[in-house]
């Protein structure tokens, strides 16, 4: 049986990135662990998240919610629920202002196609300094298919 892989989409605009997976389950399901915070760290494709701090069980349209995070030093970001479309769609962003989007995309009651993305393309000067610093750009998309196949694992399993 071969290791699932997610598919690395190919974007027209800078500092963005998405990947995308199909997941053997209904999109309320996938939708149900992406709404919680404190699930994250188990499909965190790349390590980064070190715990969830703060924030309700279940997200929600301006809902705030922290994590310990670990990209080189340890640091604490608090990020907003943007959009959010129940079994559908949710994202999220913080200080930096870049995104972080989940869409589900229900192929069959029991099948559903997920794409993360990732939209720092209108953020401020700081932000910008922080993603070439880390290497987001070189990294993110790889850690979103990871991410993916991490959320596909759990969601199948």
């Amino acid at each position: 049986m071969s290791t699932p892989r997610a598919e690395i989409l190919a974007t027209d605009f800078p500092n963005t990135a998405a990947a995308r997976i199909t997941i053997n389950a209904p999109a309320h399901v996938i939708f149900d662990l992406l709404a919680n915070p404190s699930a994250h760290q188990r499909f965190d494709g790349s390590g980064t998240i070190q715990r969830s701090i703060s924030g309700p069980d279940r997200l929600f349209l301006g809902a705030k919610f922290a994590m310990a995070m670990r990209i080189k030093v340890p640091y604490r970001i608090r990020n907003t629920v943007v959009a959010f479309e129940e079994n559908k769609k949710i994202t999220w962003c913080h200080l930096m202002k870049w995104t972080w989007c989940y869409e589900l995309q229900p192929v069959s009651n029991s099948q559903t196609v997920v794409t993360e993305s990732f939209d720092a393309s209108n953020i401020p000067v700081f932000a910008k300094w922080w993603l070439k610093t880390t290497g987001a750009m070189d990294h993110n998309p790889k850690w979103m298919a990871k991410s993916l196949v991490a959320l596909k694992a759990i969601c199948e399993g």
